[in-house]
């Protein structure tokens, strides 16, 4: 045999070794003595690229890509892609690396399942709203170039990557998304070339024929809707020639308490069930399975929020999900902090808590003046609540 060939299949050999063993550090020592492709194959068929998306290992993914490593090869015996094994690791950043590189979301496996049904299969919801929402960044694009007859681009071409990022989010609670636009103030500011755009994206999606996607259409739809609505909230907002001062007024805590007052019952979100209820109705394409499926659920006999049901569609349904904690405020998944006071309340930060504050004052009140019980034995003192609190007072 040739040595060179001999030097090749051990060089090749110690990659995949370093990434069964995560070492970074070898791997990528060997990587830049490689002078070869990196779509080799070990002896089931799978490339370095697949090993490290299946290991969940970013930095191994991106070395690889960085490399030229094909995101769509592979000999695997069941027709697994390394999409399908990011996805099946649970690691969302992997597969948005992949997503981004052009890997293929609806190529299926040897049993007919795309890599979001595999993730779904092993419950990594997350991953499945990853690959679900993906958005390649030219589609945004288009609309920032001359079309036609048009005299300027339906989208200023400082607003694409803003836009793209506000698509790809995963959390479509409404109050998240006007947080996410009040870091993106470029898009607020141009809110009605911004809704504009989302729109003709929603009709893109309806004409394509056999690759029409519903879900996608609906999902642009509701981003144009929340869109219009702090748009609308703003111009309200002005103050008039009359006005002695030019207040500054916070369209999103608007939004946000309009949203999260309770109903008479004290918990129920009558205002947001509404809002969105509103926004299903005037989805422009009411022939579509995806329309009719949403109108189904909002009105049968003891119907679930109409949040609950605008999430299944865009994010997929989930199952088990009664031990994940939720931002009271935001709905983002395992929030970071607690209400300092109570401790029966999760948030994501400050700005959360602030937001929701005129709600749960009441009951943070009640049930922090209730009665301590009381014990002889000594306190179990959590180290890490302890270290968040003394954080707290140190920021406030």
């Amino acid at each position: 045999m040739d040595p060179n060939n001999d030097e090749k299949s051990l060089a090749e050999k110690n990659i995949f070794d370093a990434i069964a063993q995560e070492d970074l550090t070898e791997f990528k020592n060997i990587l830049a003595q490689h002078k070869g492709k990196v779509d080799f194959f070990d002896e089931n068929g799978m490339t370095a690229l697949q090993h490290a998306a299946y290991k969940g290992n970013k930095d191994m993914v991106q070395l690889l890509l960085d490399r030229g490593a094909d995101v769509n090869c592979g000999r695997h015996e069941y027709n697994y892609t390394a999409l399908h094994f990011g996805a099946l690791s649970g690691n969302s950043e992997v597969c948005k690396l992949l997503l981004d590189a052009g890997a293929k979301p609806t190529t299926t496996n040897s049993v007919g399942r795309s890599a979001a049904q595999m993730a779904a299969f092993v419950g990594n919801h997350h991953t499945v709203a990853t690959i679900n929402n993906f958005l390649p960044r030219s589609e945004i694009a288009y609309y920032s170039i001359v079309q036609g007859t048009q005299t300027e681009p339906s989208l200023p071409a400082f607003l694409v990557d803003p836009l793209h990022k506000f698509v790809l989010g995963v959390n479509i609670h409404p109050v998240r998304l006007a947080l996410n636009l009040q870091h993106m103030q470029s898009l607020l500011e141009n809110a009605e070339k911004v809704s504009k755009v989302l729109e003709l994206l929603c009709k893109k999606e309806m004409t394509r024929g056999g690759d029409t996607n519903e879900v996608m259409a609906f999902k642009y739809h509701y981003l144009s809707y929340i869109v219009r609505e702090l748009h609308n909230i703003k111009e309200k907002q002005k103050p008039s020639s009359s006005d002695k001062e030019d207040k500054k007024h916070d369209i999103v805590e608007i939004f946000a308490k309009k949203l999260l007052k309770p109903g008479k019952d004290g918990y129920s979100l009558d205002l947001m069930d509404t809002f969105l209820k509103d926004c299903v109705r005037e989805f422009p394409y009411r022939e579509c399975t995806t329309f009719h499926q949403m109108v189904s659920a909002l009105t049968s006999k003891d119907p679930p929020t109409a949040l609950s049901v605008i999430n299944c569609t865009i994010n997929g349904q989930r199952g088990f999900v009664d031990t994940v904690s939720y931002c009271s405020t935001c709905g983002e998944e395992k929030p970071a902090k607690k209400c300092s006071k109570c401790k029966s309340v999760q948030y994501c930060d400050r700005e959360c808590q602030r937001l929701h504050w005129f709600v749960h004052k009441k009951a943070c009140n009640r049930e922090s003046s209730a009665p301590a019980q009381t014990s002889n034995s000594k306190l179990n003192i959590d180290a890490s609540e302890l270290s968040a609190e003394l954080q707290n007072l140190v920021a406030g």
